[in-house]
């Protein structure tokens, strides 16, 4: 039976808007395909252009990005918070004075979302704390003990991003586990695979580690490569990570990765243009999403391997 209510628009509701998106790492790496394909999907069904943009997570290059994407003039722009509310807030009020809807992807830029929800400034990612958190939980649930030893491998040198890290340093140390901060350098930032001789040196260094842990999803990838590196056998340092690269889920596999946090990516990609779409067409304001809230573990990893190797999860 035919519905009596008919669509507010005769055709594509995005038809003849475009969008400047920030993906973040490289084209198809694990910690970003995810968001490309659900950019790729919220396209096409709402008949938007988009124009992908990648960083290798370099926060200057998001900023030259922006610049690009404010000088063609689009409907929207999708950004990421890495640079922080400082570098970006001079940038967003000089779109929004021009007519641009900007919204937020995977690191959140809270004083932006204060002054321009308004306007269609959104956000789709995780509570990082609140990940931080969940991941180290999923640690001390597997057998991480007070005055064990644990590394925490993370980026604790941009504002916003850090909060994924800290959180979960700051959970294992309130649980009495003695943790030890690394901080990613800008070029393991970018090549993840240099993680490795650095870890491995730490391992070797520190024989009672118990644990390592990380929020970023390209180091994850690579964990165990080094624990086979340094005779290490599955489970005998716990490690927690983040997102589903292909390395990750066949450490989960492998029982070499104890758990990840899963931000879902696909969302992070598919609902930023929902946003751009939404708020252009009817001036709804910033929806504030949050994309992840719990870890994959080996146990449960199984059921979402045909959905991870189509790139959706």
């Amino acid at each position: 039976m035919a519905s009596a209510v008919q669509p507010t628009t005769p055709g594509k509701l995005g038809a003849g808007m475009s969008i400047y998106m920030q993906m973040g790492g490289n084209p198809g790496d694990g910690a970003t395909l995810g968001r490309e394909l659900g950019a790729a999907d919220a396209a096409h069904a709402f008949g938007i252009k988009i124009v992908e943009q990648f960083s290798a997570w370099s926060p200057e290059m998001m900023l030259t990005q922006f610049r690009q994407a404010l000088a063609a003039h689009p409907t929207c722009i999708a950004i990421m918070g890495h640079p922080g509310d400082a570098a970006f807030d001079p940038l967003i009020k000089q779109a929004e004075s021009e007519g641009i809807i900007v919204t937020v992807g995977n690191t959140p830029l809270p004083a932006a979302a204060k002054s321009y929800v308004g306007g269609g400034d959104g956000y789709a990612g995780v509570n990082l704390y609140v990940g931080g958190e969940i991941t180290a939980q999923a640690l001390l649930n597997a057998g991480l003990k007070p005055g064990d030893e644990a590394l925490e491998y993370g980026v604790f040198n941009e504002t916003e991003r850090s909060q994924s890290d800290r959180g979960l340093r700051d959970t294992l140390t309130k649980a009495g586990v003695k943790v030890t901060t690394l901080d990613i350098s800008p070029q393991v930032d970018a090549d993840p695979s240099l993680a490795v001789p650095i870890l491995v040196a730490f391992i070797e260094a520190h024989p009672k580690l118990r644990a390592i842990g990380t929020q970023h999803g390209g180091v994850t990838a690579f964990i165990p490569q080094a624990l086979k590196i340094t005779g290490k056998k599955p489970g005998q340092i716990l490690v927690g990570g983040i997102d589903l690269a292909p390395a990750t889920i066949a450490g989960l596999q492998s029982h070499y990765i104890t758990a990840t946090l899963d931000q879902q990516l696909y969302l992070q990609g598919f609902l930023p243009v929902t946003q751009c779409v939404l708020s252009a067409a009817y001036h709804f304001s910033g929806l504030n999403i949050n994309t992840g809230a719990g870890v994959e573990t080996p146990a449960s990893i199984g059921g979402l391997i045909p959905l991870i190797q189509r790139g959706i999860r």
